[in-house]
């Protein structure tokens, strides 16, 4: 069993040449929103949940984006509204979220 149930990866990446990126779209801010919902619902902890930030992942053009482990599945977002959707479906009711989903590759 992995140590945390759920481990969202949020990439905050901002490149310096103004080139499109996470960080345009306000990934720290969704990061920042995430950690706090997740502490609000008591499932920030081991065993639990765990919200980090994450360079660069190579999706710039999708973005922004989050992908959830262990099931490895990527997500773009618009808002807050959309984030608290992919909360409360893949964290809280562990189904994955068409609606938002990337593909794998």
């Amino acid at each position: 069993m992995s140590y945390y149930r759920h481990h969202v990866f949020i990439c905050t990446n901002l490149r310096e040449d103004g080139s499109p990126c996470c960080g345009q779209f306000g990934a720290r801010e969704s990061r920042t929103y995430l950690k706090q919902r997740t502490k609000e619902l008591g499932i920030s902890a081991p065993g639990k949940v765990r919200i980090n930030s994450a360079g660069c992942f190579g999706r710039c053009e999708e973005g922004p984006v989050l992908v959830i482990y262990p099931e490895g599945v990527w997500y773009t977002y618009v808002d807050r509204e959309d984030l608290e959707e992919i909360l409360q479906t893949h964290l809280l009711a562990g189904k994955i979220l068409d609606r938002l989903r990337l593909p794998d590759s």
